[in-house]
This record gives structure tokens, C-alpha cells and sequence, in this order.
């Protein structure tokens, strides 16, 4: 599972390995863009603000996918592979 959050928005991604694309969790219909995502190199990105969830909701989906390996049924991602 890969997490990285601005505080306020989080992109939540479960990948099977380093190269798969994965599948990640998303908010449909939000606008804008938000930055501010700081990964493990130090870089700063940026994610248009349907491509993550609010904070609150990131934690909700990680919880549950800490705890079963899976998707919560109500969340709403989509697979990139």
C-alpha cells in the first residue's frame, strides 16, 4: 500500500509490486488541484483532487485495508492496470 497525504488530501494506492500501476482510491467529481505531496525522495507533487480523498476518508480506507487486505465496499477506486 502506498499512502502520502498534504495534510488535507491523500492518494491511497495498493500495488502487487514496484512496477505495477496498482489501483487507488479516488473521489469522483472533485475539482481542482491540490499540492503539496511529499514522497520518500523528497519530491513535491501535485494530484488533481479526483485522484485522491479527503483525509478523513484516507484514513477510513487505510484502516480497513490494514485490517482485511482489501477495498472497503463503499469506496470508490479505480485499477490502473
Amino acid at each position: 500500500m502506498a499512502f502520502v497525504t498534504n495534510a488535507e488530501r491523500a492518494l491511497v494506492m495498493l500495488r502487487n509490486d514496484e512496477g505495477d500501476p496498482g489501483e487507488r482510491a479516488v473521489d469522483p467529481g472533485a475539482e481542482g488541484l491540490s499540492f503539496g505531496f511529499v514522497i520518500s525522495n523528497g519530491q513535491g507533487d501535485e494530484y488533481p483532487d479526483e485522484d485522491t480523498v479527503p483525509i478523513r476518508e484516507a484514513s477510513r480506507l487505510v484502516e480497513y485495508i490494514v485490517g482485511t487486505g482489501d477495498w472497503r465496499a463503499d469506496g470508490r477506486w479505480v485499477v490502473d492496470r
